[in-house]
């Protein structure tokens, strides 16, 4: 393959796993953030966090294989983007750190404090992964690499980003949960609507943000040389299929919906 090629696939499969982890992962931050919505006592919001809990750490795996390409396929640009996002990328990290901590801890003891402090940091870290997103989408729409964005634009674009993820949460919950926590989740779906129509169209807003985002970067003018690509994306796409099977496996899996609490 031609360098010209290589660096398309790259692009497509930086786009692929971005996308991914957006319509995936971003469905178990949303259901984090609108978890005291969701469940109002300790066993229901055992429940709700039972709801993701099968698949958050394999959805990760999605980002992580971004930030992997990122580096390897395009390191100038992950280099400015370090850099320059810093402020956000902390908060970004932070948050994902905090939530997954009170998801592991939560039933390491049986008191009550523990578990709504659990509870409390599973809620934080989603709503400042979600605002973090949103405040690196507002400077990434603009193409604006090396330094966040400010004013009422970022603001606002946090926030509106911010709201898509806790909709894509509750349509995932929807599709998940049984009893009161299921009928709280259907507010977004209304009394005669589909709760899976609702999850697919609020996953194809959240799968265009990335790929919208990297529209206005210059991804191929930052892309790593010929040799280095014919190395890594060959070795990618030989493992993305595998990525795609175990990610169809999981979901197919833990398809029924929850009815009472487990995993955590």
């Amino acid at each position: 393959m031609d360098a010209s090629t290589l660096e398309t696939l790259a692009v497509g499969l930086l786009a692929l796993f971005t996308a991914g982890w957006f319509v995936l992962g971003g469905a178990d931050i949303g259901t984090g953030m609108i978890a005291p919505y969701l469940g109002r006592g300790d066993a229901e919001r055992r429940l709700v966090l039972t709801s993701f809990a099968p698949f958050f750490l394999g959805n990760e795996v999605w980002l992580v294989a971004a930030a992997g390409l990122l580096i390897g396929c395009f390191p100038d640009l992950e280099g400015e983007l370090l850099s320059g996002q810093f402020a956000v990328v902390v908060p970004l990290l932070a948050g994902w750190v905090v939530r997954d901590a009170g998801l592991w801890l939560r039933g390491r003891t049986g008191g009550s404090r523990w578990r709504a402090g659990c509870d409390a940091a599973v809620v934080c870290g989603s709503w400042t992964v979600a605002l973090a997103w949103g405040w690196l989408l507002a400077a990434l729409f603009t193409g604006s690499v090396g330094a966040p964005a400010g004013g009422p634009v970022a603001v606002l674009t946090a926030l509106a980003v911010a709201a898509l993820f806790a909709a894509h949460g509750l349509g995932f919950a929807a599709l998940r949960l049984t009893g009161d926590p299921y009928a709280r989740a259907r507010v977004l779906v209304g009394r005669g609507g589909r709760p899976w129509q609702t999850f697919a169209l609020t996953g194809f807003l959240m799968a265009a943000l990335p790929v919208a985002a990297g529209l206005g970067l210059p991804l191929r003018e930052s892309a790593a040389d010929g040799t280095t690509l014919a190395f890594l994306v060959p070795a990618l796409l030989v493992v993305t299929p595998l990525l795609l099977a175990v990610q169809a496996w999981m979901w197919r899996t833990f398809r029924h919906r929850v009815t009472r609490p487990s995993y955590i």
